[in-house]
């Protein structure tokens, strides 16, 4: 797949990584319990992989060596950073039982050593707080609930990168409120355009500052439920 190749060219993919990716695409085009529409290769490669690697120009995502992407569904963009990331462990934390099994699947498919499936929610996964450098979220949710989400699972000085589309104010300073309750600050807002059809994609980065309180995580459900900020 040329584009493919074109993308381990532009990111340094490994070539293990680009035959895991590959493999992973053709099994999610023909995989009733991948969670997404977008099934075709010849589009997955860009909403999917793109759309994922481009958090690579990123110089904390390059250097992280314990990610875990919250609530990964189908995968994306967690099974990206594990095929070119090969020194990083990945944890894709999914609470669906169905979506799991799927993730367990691709995993194998694509021989990825270094990813691991966490069946849990993100508020109720004990064994992840305080040890991640990195924490991925793409399309999951508003910025506070992302935030809440993330923060307990991210060591000192860690990041939490979150896809969205265009954000306005109002999220974005939610976002920011939420954010100063946690321990989080924001860093940076990167408009990317991973894709030729990629409209208004931005990365919003925020960065663990200070401990968060013992209060969090919260019981499952309370950040949607009664979201800070």
């Amino acid at each position: 797949m040329s584009r493919l190749d074109d993308l381990g060219r532009r990111f340094g993919v490994p070539p293990a990584g680009l035959s895991a990716l590959a493999a992973i695409l053709a099994l999610q085009s023909e995989d009733p319990a991948a969670s997404t529409t977008v099934r075709a290769p010849e589009q997955a490669v860009d909403r999917h992989v793109a759309d994922s690697l481009v958090a690579l120009d990123l110089p904390e995502v390059r250097a992280a060596r314990r990610i875990a992407d919250v609530g990964s569904g189908a995968g994306w963009p967690g099974l990206a950073l594990a095929a070119a990331l090969p020194y990083a462990q990945v944890g894709l934390v999914e609470s669906a039982v169905r979506r799991c099994r799927y993730l367990e699947r691709a995993v194998a498919t694509g021989r990825l050593a270094n990813a691991h499936v966490v069946h849990a929610r993100a508020e109720a996964w004990p064994e992840g707080v305080g040890v991640h450098d990195l924490v991925t979220a793409r399309a999951l949710a508003a910025l506070p609930v992302v935030c809440e989400y993330a923060a307990p699972l991210l060591a000192d000085g860690g990041v939490l990168v979150a896809w969205k589309g265009a954000v306005d104010p109002a999220e974005a300073a939610a976002g920011a409120a939420a954010a100063a309750q946690l321990g989080l600050e924001p860093a940076a807002v990167h408009a990317v355009a991973p894709y030729p059809e990629a409209e208004r994609r931005t990365l919003h980065v925020f960065r663990k500052v200070a401990p968060t309180p013992d209060r969090f995580p919260r019981r499952p459900g309370m950040a949607v439920k009664r979201p800070l900020g």
